[in-house]
């Protein structure tokens, strides 16, 4: 049989991969990365940091097993390891909404007040892509739309949105998206748009639920469309043409 310190060490390496999740910084670049491969600098600039304080978070996450690395050049590039890394991070951040009174507070701090938000789950924007019935707007960065996106979404950036509402079809049901739950842009995009005159909702979560359960996605990857989807126009033709 095993004795203690043999026992001890085994549940010390097991907690490995929750340490790593400890901190809010790498939690964030957890969710960050659950988008797109990014390079450091780029990650550094999404969550605040500097380029030195991200890269330790990341070799953090590198020895939990939970990020790989490449090199492009002088520029590393960080992604998760796959995709049960994305679904550990969904559970944490589940049982977290569900257990502690505090992240409704915390959650409602930073995203403001979504009383007057209409939202639609994905199960409903199933149904309305099924029919034709939606223009889908993806309003995260660009290199996250290319990453990946939701098969028949437009990129309008929400920092290009304001100028570009003239684009959006008038008289269509918009519904907006953008990384998950706690994403500010498609609440952002939201707002704009109803205050433009559109019936606007958002995605109840983000592009990794919509992906992960199975929904009709745009990788990037040459294919025939999926059936039930509608491609929507917005833009110049250069960026209507990208994946």
């Amino acid at each position: 049989m095993g004795d203690r310190a043999a026992k001890d060490a085994l549940y010390d390496g097991l907690a490995t991969v929750a340490k790593a999740l400890g901190n809010g910084r790498r939690a964030e670049i957890v969710d960050l990365l659950a988008q797109a491969e990014r390079p450091v600098d780029e990650i550094a600039a999404e969550i605040g940091q500097s380029v030195a304080n991200t890269s330790q978070h990341l070799q953090q996450l590198l020895r939990a097993g939970l990020v790989t690395a490449r090199r492009e050049g002088t520029r590393s590039h960080y992604s998760l390891a796959g995709d049960r890394v994305q679904q550990l991070w969904a559970a944490v951040r589940d049982v977290a909404t569900e257990q502690l009174a505090e992240i409704d507070r915390l959650a409602a701090a930073y995203l403001g007040d979504r009383t007057g938000l209409r939202t639609i789950t994905r199960e409903e924007l199933h149904e309305s892509v099924r029919h034709g019935e939606v223009v889908l707007l993806d309003v995260r960065p660009e290199p996250e739309f290319r990453a990946g996106h939701i098969a028949g979404a437009l990129s309008v950036p929400i920092d290009e949105l304001r100028r570009r509402l003239s684009e959006v079809p008038a008289g269509n049901h918009v519904v907006a998206y953008c990384r998950g739950r706690y994403c500010v842009y498609a609440d952002d995009a939201v707002r704009m748009l109803t205050a433009a005159g559109y019936e606007a909702a958002r995605l109840e979560d983000g592009f990794p639920e919509w992906a992960a359960t199975a929904g009709a996605i745009d990788d990037g990857t040459p294919r025939d469309a999926p059936s039930g989807t509608r491609s929507v126009l917005v833009g110049s033709p250069d960026r209507g043409s990208r994946p």
